[in-house]
């Protein structure tokens, strides 16, 4: 993958670039693919049974509300992630296990920890737009992650 900075300087404007802070938790820290999302708030049951499913190297954008209070991913989740051939993981909320998380072959991009498990009432929606960081994700965009951060482009 190109560094998103080069990706930026061939797409410009035609590109939405993510304004929110994330960490780099998973052993990847430069991911692409193609969008697919979940909408969940301290509840992780939806986010499970998608990442249980193949990701055919897509990024699962989950608009987990910034919440803190509770981990919506941890090493486990994000291990069944891998193996199901997603390429990462984006969470507007927090994760747990984060030493385990660095092992796992699969980007991870956070906004922090809390070793809190969250809910299992299976709140939330798939397959929706989500907006964090003056970005809005739509399943099927495409997305370029790494250190430097979040872009967004509109397609394939």
């Amino acid at each position: 993958m190109k560094p998103t900075a080069d990706i930026y300087d061939d797409y410009g404007d035609r590109l939405q670039s993510c304004t929110t802070q994330f960490r780099d938790l998973g052993a990847r820290m430069a991911f692409e693919g193609v969008v697919a999302t979940v909408r969940c708030h301290d509840d992780n049951v939806l986010l499970r049974a998608a990442l249980s499913e193949p990701g055919d190297g897509r990024v699962m954008v989950v608009d987990g509300g910034g919440s803190l209070r509770t981990a919506l991913i941890g090493d486990n989740i994000a291990e069944l992630a891998a193996g199901n051939g997603w390429a990462g993981i984006v969470l507007h909320g927090a994760v747990r296990d984060v030493e385990a998380l660095a092992r796992v072959p699969i980007g991870v991009k956070a906004l922090g920890s809390n070793p809190r498990k969250s809910g299992k009432e299976g709140v939330g929606e798939t397959g929706v737009d989500v907006s964090f960081g003056e970005v809005t994700f739509r399943p099927g965009s495409r997305v370029f992650c790494d250190a430097d951060g979040i872009l967004v482009l509109e397609g394939n």
